[in-house]
């Protein structure tokens, strides 16, 4: 019977314990890189470093907090070559290459920072520029690590690079601009609530605790 009890119980919170490791998926803040393809978006597959755009390309940087390439926010506003080069005449020698820079949300933003708002610019470049040239003509300073990841683009932010965070509980973009009540309430009162892995942790310490005491009392 208690072998049974126990079994039983430990099922009941297989579910719980699944959804407590989910909600501490694990993403990452980082500067993304993309390129313009007609009318869409598509995720850069080589870095600024190493890409060479030609006149009249558009490409993007947006930063955000991901899980991987596919599922990493793209840059937003204007993406139109016509639109943001429309002040910046061709010359002999140069190209044109039009950048979105988005600076991302609040949610997305590392603890205590505000993104900047975002931004287009045209950089009118060496025909053989690199994209990660056109990017330090119109957006210094630029900050990368010892692996040469870009990790700021006009000082922002003013630290880390491509740290790992926890997605779980990250808010969307819509959402993210503001903390709930019921965050704030949790600050005010120096802690932020129990997380579902503490609940869950807790749990399994009372349902063994039971199920012992349940044991005992049946040998005496």
């Amino acid at each position: 019977m208690t072998r049974r009890l126990t079994v039983l119980f430990l099922a009941a919170l297989l579910p719980l314990l699944a959804g407590a490791g989910q909600a501490q998926a694990a993403g990452y803040r980082y500067w993304s890189f993309w390129e313009r393809d007609g009318s869409a978006w598509t995720y850069a597959t080589v870095g600024p470093s190493l890409s060479r755009p030609a006149d009249g390309d558009v490409q993007g940087f947006r930063f955000s907090v991901s899980e991987d390439s596919g599922d990493a926010a793209k840059p937003r506003g204007t993406a139109d070559f016509d639109t943001i080069c429309a002040k910046t005449p061709a010359e002999d020698g140069t190209k044109r290459v039009a950048l979105v820079i988005d600076f991302g949300t609040p949610a997305d933003a590392p603890s205590g920072a505000k993104p900047p708002a975002g931004r287009t610019a045209c950089a009118q470049v060496a025909e053989d520029a690199t994209t990660a040239e056109a990017l330090a003509s119109v957006a210094e300073p630029l900050r990368y690590d010892s692996n040469a990841l870009l990790c700021a683009i006009a000082g922002y932010p003013v630290k880390g690079c491509g740290e790992q965070v926890a997605t779980g509980g990250k808010e969307s973009a819509a959402t993210g601009a503001a903390e709930t009540a019921e965050e704030a309430s949790a600050q005010e009162d120096g802690g932020s609530g129990p997380s579902v892995g503490l609940i869950a942790g807790g749990a399994v310490v009372v349902v063994l605790g039971a199920a012992a005491v349940w044991q005992v009392r049946r040998r005496a």
